[in-house]
């Protein structure tokens, strides 16, 4: 890919703009607003111009709800001979495309799983997609030149790309994304209403709860318009589950017991689904079967050897997802026995902690591979 146009200079579309330069590929930025263009070029994410002559790619960065009026304006001045979005809805702009568009077989939906807290030109990053999925949305009618350059669009940026149907997107992010930043809402709107002293309570576990309920409220209004059904179903769900949850704490918070048994059974039913529920996501902690990166350091059966290591992986700048202590090992170092730490860390950074381990004299080794995931199309 030599040339490429970036319509919409916000988060995403800057970062990938970047990403884009970065390999050596023409980019021709735009955006409704100039400011958010003339930030994104004074960045280095291409420039703020027209090109002369049909671009290889147009990547559409703009709320789901406007794609299809993009494309069609897009494809009827003939900016580019392929054509993507990056909105985190799928179904709704490719059933427009498919009706309004001058060349269907010219778009293919995607979505790179990927964001910040903050959003607009300045917050963008030219790593922002490494080694994250960026699903593909090839309708009936894509053509392979299509599929191809989205592809390349995918491999400039570093991502792994995962080839699923519209609704099948639409119906996990649903459960993933959306819904959980409906949750965060909920709860950050809680802490209008809270008491004086919550400030002096406030957590890590609040924050994490909470930390994407800031997001861009008119940006998220169109995803949850467009995604509407989807998530509605996954409301319906959690209302079952919370239809049950809330008589089983009132029966708990009964004096002198009541049905409490029945409450409690009810309580940690839901508290088990929860942990079952995290097994199949990687980097949630309970993961590490399911693909995720392990490295393995032997620690010597002698006092402070453990608080050494954790030092020595807090001084690498690693942030592990997930750590585990085994006793009774095999250290590897002098065939002596001691404890196994194992550590599940993101792809990238499993190599280089292993190799910077070794070279601290540290028996580091690395587990698993990373889960294959599914990048042809169907």
């Amino acid at each position: 890919m030599r040339t490429m146009a970036v319509i919409g200079t916000g988060l995403i579309g800057t970062s990938v703009a970047l990403a884009a330069c970065g390999r050596g590929v023409t980019v021709y930025l735009s955006d409704r607003t100039e400011a958010a263009a003339r930030t994104a070029e004074a960045l280095g994410a291409g420039v703020a111009a027209t090109p002369a002559q049909p671009v290889d790619l147009a990547v559409i960065a703009v709320p789901p709800s406007q794609v299809c009026a993009v494309l069609i304006e897009a494809q009827e001045r003939g900016l580019a001979r392929c054509y993507t979005d990056v909105a985190s809805v799928k179904a709704a702009p490719e059933r427009a495309a498919l009706s309004r568009a001058p060349a269907p077989d010219r778009y293919i939906g995607g979505h790179p799983l990927a964001g910040r807290e903050r959003s607009g030109p300045l917050a963008a990053r030219a790593e922002l997609f490494l080694d994250r999925n960026w699903v593909l949305t090839p309708s009936a009618l894509t053509s392979d030149e299509t599929f191809d350059r989205a592809l390349e669009l995918v491999e400039l940026c570093g991502a792994v790309p995962v080839v699923m149907r519209s609704q099948e997107h639409d119906a996990a992010v649903a459960v993933t994304s959306h819904v959980p930043h409906l949750m965060a809402s909920l709860i950050a709107a809680r802490l209008r209403e809270g008491p004086p002293a919550l400030s002096l309570v406030a957590g890590q576990g609040l924050r994490d709860a909470t930390r994407i309920a800031g997001g861009d409220s008119r940006l998220w209004g169109d995803i949850l318009r467009s995604n509407a059904p989807a998530v509605a179903g996954v409301l319906k769900d959690l209302h079952t589950d919370l239809s049950r949850l809330v008589p089983a704490l009132d029966a708990l918070a009964e004096p002198g017991g009541g049905d409490g048994d029945h409450g409690m059974r009810t309580l940690v039913d839901l508290l088990d689904r929860g942990i079952s529920g995290l097994a199949g996501i990687p980097g949630t902690g309970r993961a590490a079967s399911a693909g995720g990166h392990r490295v393995r350091v032997g620690v010597p059966d002698r006092p402070g050897e453990l608080a050494r290591l954790l030092a020595a992986v807090t001084e690498l700048g690693v942030v592990a997802e997930d750590a585990a202590v085994d006793a009774g090992v095999d250290t590897g170092a002098d065939g002596g026995s001691g404890l196994a730490a194992r550590f599940t860390v993101p792809p990238p950074v499993a190599e280089r902690m292993v190799a910077e381990l070794r070279a601290d004299g540290w028996e580091a080794v690395r587990e698993h591979g990373a889960a294959r995931l599914p990048s042809l199309r169907e």
